[in-house]
């Protein structure tokens, strides 16, 4: 929930600015259902119990469908970057037998507990590559505590660029729009 609260504020955060992110917004996305398949999968993979060996497997296919969804609209600004977070996301995940890495002292001081269900971030006995794991905490009492990764921080930072690179002064004309005249 953390990721996606960060990425709704990149989204929106050029309106702060009176800007409108119109690049992203109006983007004709190429296979859009595969990346909001694979955010449907994973909070059913994460909010029900599936089979503990079906769940890591569905996981990892989450990774695959949105790789492909971003690839397929590489051209977006800061899809790339947003690849490079998932891509280290989802091979830290595929190498971790379906479960991203955390550090005991982030999944601490956020307050988790995954009582022995499937989790998409756990601590793991001795992981591979730990350290594009979440090793960060976003801490207890804060809203949406929670552990993040590199990846994560890649994934909101491309996000951002996204929805800065195309976004227009509210109120601005299109280029191609007659201008009214006035007498």
């Amino acid at each position: 929930m953390l990721l996606l609260a960060v990425c709704l504020i990149a989204v929106l955060s050029p309106l702060v600015a009176g800007r409108w992110p119109a690049g992203l917004l109006l983007h004709k996305w190429r296979w859009a259902w595969l990346v909001w398949a694979s955010l449907l999968l994973q909070v059913l993979i994460i909010q029900f119990d599936v089979a503990p060996v079906l769940a890591p497997v569905l996981h990892i296919a989450t990774y695959v469908a949105a790789g492909a969804f971003l690839w397929l609209n590489r051209e977006v600004p800061g899809a790339l970057v947003v690849g490079a977070g998932a891509l280290s996301n989802g091979v830290t995940i595929a190498l971790n037998g379906g479960t991203l890495p955390a550090r005991a002292g982030a999944v601490e001081a956020a307050g988790l507990d995954h009582d022995g269900s499937f989790a998409n971030s756990a601590v793991v006995e001795n992981p591979v590559l730990p350290w594009l794991g979440d090793v960060f905490a976003w801490p207890e009492p804060l809203p949406l505590a929670n552990t993040f990764s590199v990846g994560d921080v890649l994934i909101a930072a491309g996000v951002f660029i996204a929805a800065w690179a195309g976004s227009r002064r509210i109120g601005a004309r299109d280029a191609g729009e007659p201008v009214a005249q006035t007498d």
